[in-house]
């Protein structure tokens, strides 16, 4: 989650929960290795394709859109507590194996091991975390299902936001907080750059902000995934991206995609690597049966919207639909020219926060 930051092209100053000077399109943030862009509020043309390669659109017509969580993060979650339980099965298999052969002169060192491998002690503590393991995942497969996506509605142009037992939140689509983050984690397959969009959804009457991220492939597919949601809201439903791959194919979190990373793997490293940096990690992580947990998870009933949030979602006469703020359409316009000179969002925004001085207002509500 963005926290407080100061970097050019224009800092930011935000406590965690509670927002006194809300985040502007092209603020910058750097902390404990994270760096966080913000793209919106006032969502405008960021120059990349609109593009999901996370299949995050569950429904789309000329109404609403909604985006839910794709499978990536429910796998994660899955092959990390599988891969904690076996590490410390193997950690205790090595220990016992040590121990046997430091006391090789006093007893039979295989005797030793099989002796020390099965304390019924080291047992019990291995199954209280493979239990705490098991509770975790369960809570996390059971909040994925009573969940309800985010439904941006277009007609409105507002973003509504369920969580169980709370009342919706209702955003107006130019006050959505977008950002996108990068450091470097170890993920299922290898230490490597971590990508996300953010999105921030602040209740105005409380002035809590609901974060929701989306993880992303690179910086470049990330920003994409905001863009789609930014044309459809402005463009329609016509502007969304047709899918390339179907629906199950190749999508992050899959059986067919960990078989495509393994593929890129074996190539990209010499066979040592190639084994022990891939297929004893795997293995020991489950192998795909994480993808299928996830694939399940996916396939499982979603929780559906209240009443209320159906009654918002209703299509509305073309002259009660609302329509973007001049704000929005100016600032949209300077970029699409910036974009047409060769800049990019960075390099207008680091022209326009050089000639202007950057004004603080403070929210409201």
């Amino acid at each position: 989650m963005p926290r407080n930051g100061s970097k050019s092209p224009r800092s930011t100053c935000m406590p965690e929960n509670q927002y006194e000077r809300l985040p502007h399109a092209g603020d910058f943030e750097r902390e404990a290795g994270t760096e966080v862009f913000y793209l919106a509020p006032r969502p405008v043309p960021t120059g990349m394709p609109a593009f999901s390669g996370q299949n995050l659109r569950q429904e789309a017509n000329e109404v609403f859109l909604d985006v839910g969580a794709g499978q990536a993060s429910v796998e994660f979650a899955a092959r990390a507590y599988i891969g904690s339980v076996m590490t410390l099965i193997i950690l205790f298999f090595c220990a016992s194996g040590f121990g046997a052969w430091l006391r090789r002169y006093k007893e039979p060192f295989l005797d030793g091991w099989i002796d020390g491998f099965s304390t019924p002690p080291m047992w019990g503590f291995i199954a209280c975390i493979a239990a705490l393991a098991g509770f975790n995942m369960y809570r996390i497969i059971r909040n994925i299902g009573s969940r309800s996506p985010v439904r941006f509605n277009r007609q409105r142009r507002e973003v509504a936001l369920v969580f169980r037992g709370e009342a919706p939140v209702y955003v107006p689509w130019e006050e959505v907080i977008a950002c996108v983050s990068a450091s470097q984690i170890v993920t299922q397959y290898a230490v490597m750059p971590s990508f996300a969009l953010l999105l921030g959804l602040r209740n105005a009457s409380s002035g809590d902000v609901y974060w929701v991220t989306i993880p992303g492939g690179n910086l470049g597919l990330v920003v994409s995934e905001w863009e789609a949601i930014r044309v459809y809201m402005e463009d329609g439903p016509a502007a969304l991206p047709t899918p390339v791959l179907s629906d199950e194919e190749f999508q992050e979190g899959t059986v067919a995609y960990f078989h495509m990373c393994r593929g890129v793997y074996r190539q990209e490293h010499w066979w040592p690597r190639y084994a022990f940096g891939f297929l004893v990690i795997q293995f020991c992580s489950g192998w795909t049966l994480p993808c299928h947990i996830a694939q399940w998870v996916n396939r499982r009933p979603k929780a559906v919207f209240p009443q209320e949030v159906l009654d918002w979602s209703q299509p509305l006469p073309t002259e009660q639909h609302a329509k973007p703020s001049e704000a929005l359409l100016k600032e949209s316009a300077e970029i699409r020219n910036a974009f047409a000179k060769g800049q990019n969002l960075l390099d207008y925004y680091k022209i326009k926060f050089t000639e202007e001085p950057a004004e603080i207002p403070v929210a409201t509500g």
